[in-house]
């Protein structure tokens, strides 16, 4: 009876040390330290052990490093493209951009975004195609192979990819495969050995020192990104295993949003490739300019890659965002799989709404995670009252995480519209600044609409007491979701 009373005491003290942790050391946003104190106090045992797992702060950490070269380099890069916006002496191949030139600043000066306007894209919404078309890469690379996932299956799909770099790193292309150690913890082990042996180079992201358990719930890798011989470059949603070609009957079809980019913005997203290599294998470089060799490019859409990570006290693609939803006058489109803004997030959409901005957004209706889809539909169900559209996908699972600005401009990436994205997660997304391509992305979207059912205020209003439930205790944990 004594050892329990102790045992007790003892994790009473542990808890209140904790919420004062919470409270005055890691300086969290309200919202998560009042969530973290009611785990801690409701549930003592299990909120140490959440806590411990969910809540570890890498942010005074510098992760990614520049060599003095690197700094010089594109420190000059920053300053030669903000003096050119500030003295309107950026000419743009679409006028109607001009009036983003404040975004294009913003993105410069907070993350490094270097704007680029040679850029060809190809977009992909379908995984048969988009993975036909990386496959496709692959076999005519001739140079090098820098790929990074947040997730890689051991499947057909994963199989396939994988025999391909096999078998190009065999007929001596430099083969690089990044994948997060968590999202990828089934990746096969025989597979990468043999990618190692054919003269590849694999690194996980994060790794846990114990096999097959890994204690870094956050802070993962999330971020999709391939560079075929520095001159093509894939981002967006997809990962590599069969669900993402519609073969997971519990999801069903998958519909997610990709690209392809041909062009100077493709030296932007090695760059962001180098970097997560670069921490993860220790690897040094005698030698980076061969991974950036200049190219005759004749597209015309222009393109900023915005990243970001908990490795920074800025919240970049958040703002990205945020930026976008202040600048839409006539309509704003988003496609997100979850959906749990915090304040400044949800009074934006408000805002615009209610400003008469037709505000349209689409969620999936198969959830994979039940507590943040049923936290995703009470953030809809507030937004409705503003005047916000919203729509469930029928047809299979939505992972498409796109924004769309009066069918001007756009963006295509990794991150969602949650915390994690924000704040845990290290993300990537193309800013697109193209009418072309942003048509195209609301062709799209209304095409999904066809597939999709409205969210109404009425059906809303008269949703069942357990979901009203389930949405309440949802909301509550919303912050550390």
């Amino acid at each position: 009876m004594n050892i329990f009373a102790s045992s007790v005491s003892i994790l009473m003290f542990l808890n209140i040390v904790l919420a004062f942790a919470v409270i005055f050391l890691e300086r969290k946003n309200p919202a998560s330290a009042w969530a973290w104190i009611m785990v801690l106090l409701f549930v003592p045992g299990v909120g140490f052990i959440l806590y411990l797992l969910f809540s570890q702060n890498i942010a005074k950490k510098k992760i990614f490093r520049f060599n003095k070269f690197e700094k010089e380099n594109l420190k000059n890069l920053i300053n030669s493209e903000i003096e050119l916006l500030r003295n309107n002496n950026i000419e743009f191949k679409d006028n109607l951009m001009y009036e983003y030139k404040d975004m294009i600043y913003m993105n410069l000066v907070d993350n490094y975004s270097l704007f680029t306007q040679n850029n060809n894209i190809e977009v992909y919404t379908d995984g048969k195609v988009k993975f036909d078309n990386l496959l496709k890469a692959i076999n005519e690379a001739k140079e090098h192979i820098h790929i990074q996932y947040y997730i890689i299956k051991n499947d057909g799909l994963s199989k396939k990819i994988l025999y391909a770099l096999i078998k190009r790193a065999k007929e001596g292309v430099e083969v690089r495969l990044l994948y997060d150690a968590m999202g990828s913890r089934l990746i096969s082990r025989k597979l990468l050995k043999k990618l190692d042996e054919a003269g590849g180079k694999t690194v996980a992201f994060f790794p846990s020192k114990i096999p097959y358990v890994n204690l870094r719930v956050n802070y993962r890798n999330h971020r999709k990104i391939v560079i075929i011989d520095g001159k093509y470059g894939f981002v967006g949603g997809f990962n590599i295993g069969d669900e993402y070609l519609g073969l997971n009957k519990r999801l069903g079809y998958w519909r997610d949003t990709h690209l392809k980019i041909i062009g100077e913005a493709v030296y932007s997203l090695q760059s962001r490739f180098l970097e997560d290599w670069r921490y993860a294998s220790k690897e040094k470089f005698d030698n980076l300019s061969k991974y950036f060799k200049n190219a005759d490019h004749k597209g015309d859409a222009g393109i900023q890659i915005v990243s970001s990570g908990p490795d920074s006290e800025q919240e970049q693609i958040k703002y990205a965002y945020l930026k976008m939803i202040y600048s839409a006058k006539k309509s704003l489109y988003i496609q997100t799989p979850y959906f749990i803004p915090d304040g400044s997030f949800l009074e934006a959409l408000r805002i615009a709404s209610l400003s008469g901005v037709d505000v349209r957004i689409m969620i999936p209706d198969k959830p994979d995670h039940m507590f943040v889809y049923w936290a995703t539909y009470s953030y809809i169900g507030e937004l409705l009252k503003a005047g916000v559209k919203a729509y469930v996908y029928n047809k299979g699972f939505l992972h498409a995480k796109t924004f769309v600005v009066d069918g001007k401009i756009c963006s295509v990436g990794t991150a969602n519209v949650d915390i994690r994205s924000f704040k845990l997660n290290f993300e990537v997304n193309a800013l697109i600044y193209d009418r072309e391509v942003s048509e195209n992305l609301i062709s799209v979207f209304k095409d999904d609409i066809k597939n999709s059912s409205e969210i109404t205020k009425e059906l809303y209003k008269n949703r069942s007491k357990i979901i009203k439930i389930k949405e309440a205790i949802s909301r509550l944990l919303s912050p550390i979701l």
